[in-house]
């Protein structure tokens, strides 16, 4: 619904036109600069969670912590620094949307996995993506507990820590290990399974061969920042 809404909220006259609507060839010059930008964005956020005292309940709302609210104004305040020359929109889980009209809209968990977080968890991260009317152009998760990053670029490939991703497909479902959301079925007949808590870095660990597949058995605990 929000790709929609983003579409049908930008003039035709302002929509991209310049190559095939199949043709994924991006400018690297453009693509490099949200690239860094991203991670500049994740710094500014590790940075302010690095200070964070108070890992109690927000009082907003019941799954919100103070820390989700310092993670979102770290992230708010260098994604206005760094915007480019036209502008981005910004679609946050802590705060909502601001300016979907743009041509590009950064979608942002602040904090995912803040429950983790909360308890002394290793496992969350920030969670970025710049958006087009396409769809995902270039994204990045930090996982703000260990030195790992994760980002592709579309038409450019998926990396972690700047090594190129290329996993393989496990064929057999019984040697699988899966990690989910919620709660997982008795007679799913995969071999293990993790539940980790942090929906962005499972999706990753996925892309990089970690565990085999990812499965949501909570749908509605998720959003598109998810």
């Amino acid at each position: 619904e929000f790709r929609r809404v983003l579409f049908r909220s930008r003039p035709r006259s302002q929509r991209r036109r310049s190559r095939p609507h199949d043709d994924t060839t991006l400018d690297p010059v453009e693509t490099d600069g949200l690239l860094a930008a991203l991670h500049e964005v994740a710094d500014a956020v590790g940075e302010a969670l690095a200070t964070v005292t108070d890992w109690g309940p927000s009082g907003r709302r019941d799954d919100q912590y103070a820390a989700d609210l310092v993670a979102d104004e770290a992230a708010l305040g260098a994604l206005s620094r760094l915007a480019p020359s036209v502008g981005w929109g910004v679609l946050s889980e802590e705060s909502g949307i601001v300016d979907p009209e743009r041509d590009l809209v950064v979608v942002v968990d602040p904090l995912d996995g803040s429950t983790n977080a909360s308890r002394g968890i290793a496992h969350f991260a920030t969670s970025l993506c710049v958006m087009d009317a396409d769809g995902p152009l270039v994204s990045v998760v930090a996982h703000q507990a260990i030195e790992r990053r994760w980002w592709a670029v579309r038409g450019g490939g998926a990396f972690r820590n700047g090594r190129r991703l290329d996993r393989a497909v496990a064929a057999d479902w019984g040697r699988a290990v899966v990690a989910v959301s919620g709660r997982p079925p008795l007679d799913a007949d995969w071999w293990q399974y993790r539940t980790l808590g942090a929906g962005a870095i499972d999706l990753c660990l996925v892309a990089d061969g970690s565990v085999d597949a990812f499965i949501d058995m909570s749908p509605s605990a998720h959003g598109i920042w998810d």
